[in-house]
Order: C-alpha cells, then structure tokens, then sequence
C-alpha cells in the first residue's frame, strides 16, 4: 500500500513539473498601448491580441509611462515586443518642425517607444512594428518621415482607407532573399492601408524588405537585429483569414 501512495505523490509531482514547464515555454508578448488622449485613457485594438495568441503566446498590455528603470523591469515578464500604430511621431524627432499636416502627436508615447527600442535591441529581443511601429523604428535609428503623404506631393495613392479594413487595397513587393521574404515565403502581398505618414529617408542602419507600387518603404528591418521587422499596414485587421499576415505573429513569437 506504501508504494502505491508513494507511487502517487510521484505522479503528482511530475504532472506538476509537466505543467510548469509548459506555462514557461507560452511565451508572452509585450504590446505598446494605444492613447486615447480625449478619454485620457489606455485601449487596445483586439486584432492585436488576436494575432499574438493566435501565434501561441500570451499578449500583456504595458502601462504608458516613460519611466526606463519600471519598463527595464516590465521587460523581464516579455520574450518579444509588439510596436502597435497611434498617434503621428513627432516631426522634432527627425529634425523637422511640426507642420499643419502632421496630426495629433503624443510625446509620453514617443519618449517611451524610444527607451523600449533601446533596451529591447540591447537584449536582442524580437520586434515586431506595425504602421507606427515602423515609423518610430526608422526614426530611432536616424531616419525620417513624411509628415503627411499627399501633402509632401509623395504619392498620387490613397493609404489612408475607408473601413472594413480586413481587405487588400494596393501592392507590396517583397525584397527577395530579406528577412520579410523568408517569413511569408511570397514575392508580393496585397495590403489594406491606414496611414497618412510613411518613411522618407530609411535609416542607415535598417534595409528595405517590402516597396509599394508608388515605391513606398512599407516594410523594413533593423540590420544588426535578430528579429526586428516593422511593416507599414495592418496585419492585425487581416487575422485569421489572411495566413499569411498570422505568419508575421508567429515569427515574433518563435523569433
């Protein structure tokens, strides 16, 4: 009788390793807030979430603060870090002045991107941009943006689409042999497009995987990365339909 309980508690305490083990190998994704600035409030978009768990892992909202030593600690509970869209990246940033064109910036936002950019790259964890996330990527790392697309005579091309947002609406070529290539194993994709802003001049230090049929950079990556893509439309609006823009989570995940 003797062995049998103690076969048991044997057991037990394996299916209790069993399931530690594999609640430490669900990895969690970091994801930067959305700002409401009229609701002096945090929001999320659920595609984001969607995506993230669609992919395996766990998403964790962060707080918006720009306090380095809180998000370095934050960052000890993430694997990856997803830069969601939002407000315009201030014009500043980039060496230019703020234009009528430019919308609604929000410096708390900017400033706690750029610690996160730092820290995360330091610790050679995954990134993935969307739209914004791009822009703040190039930006962080020299580059610029136009502050408005139709304003700056940049493209004759309407990006900035009317809802459902869950469609393609223009071409993305897919640089062969990138890191944006090996991910979705296509030559070009069809994109929706909900932007007014995209990048000027592309930083020194990342390279162009993805160019719009009016020759956009809508997609790029940080070169001394790992895994640090940004990706100037929505895959977020496209999950689960579209597989292919799931392969973009999946990448932050497994990266």
């Amino acid at each position: 009788m003797a062995h049998i309980v103690k076969s048991a508690r044997l057991l037990g305490i394996v299916r209790v390793l069993i399931f530690f083990s594999e609640v430490e190998a669900v990895k969690t994704v970091g994801v930067v807030p959305l700002w409401d600035a009229d609701k002096n409030s945090m929001w999320m978009l659920p595609g984001y979430f969607k995506g993230i768990m669609a992919a395996g892992a766990v998403p964790l909202m962060l707080p918006l603060c720009d306090d380095g030593e809180f998000l370095k600690t934050a960052l000890l509970r993430c694997d990856a870090l997803l830069f969601t869209g939002g407000q315009d990246v201030a014009p500043a940033l980039y060496g230019e002045h703020k234009r009528d064109c430019c919308g609604e910036i929000c410096t708390l936002l900017d400033n706690m991107e750029q610690v996160l950019i730092k820290e995360v790259l330091a610790r050679d964890m995954p990134i993935l941009g969307i739209c914004r996330g791009l822009q703040i990527l190039n930006v962080v790392f020299g580059g610029t943006l136009y502050q408005d697309l139709h304003a700056d005579g940049a493209t004759e091309i309407e990006h900035h689409m009317q809802p459902p947002y869950d469609r393609g609406v223009h071409e993305v070529s897919i640089i062969a042999g990138g890191l944006l290539s090996a991910v979705t194993g296509k030559s070009s994709l069809r994109v929706n497009s909900y932007h007014h802003q995209a990048i000027k001049k592309l930083s020194a230090s990342m390279s162009a995987e993805g160019i719009s049929e009016d020759g956009l950079t809508e997609a790029a990556r940080v070169n001394d990365a790992n895994f640090a893509l940004g990706v100037q439309w929505h895959p977020e609006f496209l999950i689960p339909q579209d597989e292919t823009s799931l392969r973009l989570f999946k990448a932050l995940t497994t990266a």
